[in-house]
């Protein structure tokens, strides 16, 4: 476990900028479909939208906190527990929420406003629960990480591609509809190209080190999807919201998280093993999770 922050991944500089371009991409195609609609349903659902960022900007990184007091992980795979609760949710959960059975428009709406809210809120989270734990504010003291420099970061990826999609969406809904249904199957392709690329090329280092994180990466997931669920539960909202809910609070950007540890932190071993386990972890789960949630049927009233 000592050695595990000395891992060598065979990940470039150029290659890091050319999955930062292609994660702009997929930001892109995902806000072509993003309308006016996915905020003003804030108006439809004000306690279900509520519930649900309260659930991904408070709880997400609060549980995760005190996991990280409880099992005391070595300091860096803390650190990438603590990265990926400051991410935002992650894309995929609207269609894990469509197979679930839940309510897409809240899942869409969660998503949308999250991602928005990832260019102050993410900085700030990682920032704030990192150098709350000794043993990780001893690693950011050693990076010397700042958060501004972050925000860059999360902007250039996140923020000005959604922000372009949206905005040719409102302003060419036809169009974007219709370039929309290109871009984002071949976003999606880039992206997934270059992520498995790397994860080929560092295949053994993977299998060598994954089950340092094994099950506290299962953990941490299972604990978010109970957490969302309980919090939708205890706020009395229906069965479709509190499956929403579960899936927005437990399925996070890891895609993001991978970028600003290779960005920031230069793949930092635990770290790295950590959040890219995390990202294929919470596809699986999400999709396991949407598949029972789908047969649980209980009393939409409640």
């Amino acid at each position: 476990m000592e050695n595990i922050d000395q891992i060598q991944i065979n990940i470039n500089s150029d290659n890091l900028w050319v999955v930062n371009f292609a994660l702009g991409l997929v930001m892109f195609g995902i806000a072509l479909d993003i309308k006016m609609s996915d905020f003003t349903n804030v108006l439809k659902y004000p306690k279900a939208v509520i519930t649900g960022l309260i659930g991904q900007i408070i709880f997400v990184p609060l549980v995760t906190f005190l996991l990280v007091l409880i099992i005391q992980p070595h300091p860096s795979i803390a650190l990438g527990m603590i990265m990926v609760a400051a991410c935002p949710g992650g894309n995929v959960s609207n269609f894990m929420s469509k197979l679930a059975g839940g309510n897409l428009a809240l899942s869409i709406t969660l998503t949308t406003i999250s991602t928005f809210a990832s260019l102050v809120m993410t900085p700030f989270i990682f920032a704030f629960y990192g150098n709350l734990y000794p043993p990780t504010a001893e690693i950011l003291k050693r990076i010397s990480l700042d958060p501004m420099e972050v925000s860059k970061l999360v902007l250039l990826i996140l923020g000005i591609p959604l922000l372009l999609g949206t905005l040719l969406q409102y302003f060419k809904p036809l169009f974007a509809s219709r370039f929309s249904k290109i871009m984002k199957p071949v976003s999606v392709i880039i992206f997934l190209t270059f992520i498995i690329g790397a994860f080929l090329n560092n295949l053994d280092v993977f299998l060598n080190h994954v089950h340092h994180v094994f099950f506290l990466v299962i953990l941490h997931n299972g604990l978010l999807f109970a957490t969302g669920f309980i919090l939708a539960k205890t706020a009395g909202l229906n069965l479709l919201d509190q499956k929403t809910i579960s899936i927005e609070t437990g399925i996070q950007n890891s895609g993001l998280g991978l970028m600003l540890v290779f960005s920031f932190f230069g793949g930092l071993g635990g770290m790295a093993i950590l959040v890219a386990f995390w990202a294929i972890w919470d596809m699986v789960s999400g999709l396991l999770l949407g598949f029972l949630y789908s047969f649980y049927k209980g009393k939409l009233s409640k």
